[in-house]
């Protein structure tokens, strides 16, 4: 594999986890939003599709974002009676979201951003190097 091609795969790995840390970001500004109107169904938890792509020239094989789903996981319930979300018994549905994954999942994303991000700096220094002793 060339320089260029190890290039094309971080910055799509990069691409990846931008994108993953928009959805996570998402769902971690719901977390606590209700229903705009009694009984109604809050925020659903987002989650991101990758698939694997093949370039037909290289043969190469990246990862890339595929879009989101919703979560179909059921939504928690919270006794607030003076809520205006609320149903006629006074329980409100809140998101089928866990604070605590969310975080865990952006400090993974976190990571695999900048391993890749060290994949081109590493990529970077061993062109740099490469030049250096063809010209010498």
């Amino acid at each position: 594999m060339d320089f260029s091609g190890i290039l094309s795969i971080a910055t799509g790995g990069l691409k990846v986890q931008a994108k993953r840390m928009e959805v996570i970001s998402e769902n971690i500004a719901n977390a606590d939003s209700t229903a705009s109107k009694p009984g109604g169904d809050p925020y659903r938890r987002k989650v991101p599709i990758f698939r694997v792509s093949v370039e037909p020239h290289s043969q190469q094989t990246a990862v890339v974002f595929a879009g989101v789903k919703r979560d179909q996981r059921a939504f928690g319930t919270r006794l607030e009676p003076g809520n205006p979300a609320a149903d006629p018994s006074g329980v409100v549905k809140v998101p089928n979201i866990d604070p605590l994954v969310e975080q865990m999942d952006m400090r993974d994303a976190q990571r695999s951003y900048e391993a890749n991000l060290n994949v081109i700096s590493a990529t970077r220094r061993l062109l740099a190097r490469t030049i250096d002793i063809l010209r010498a």
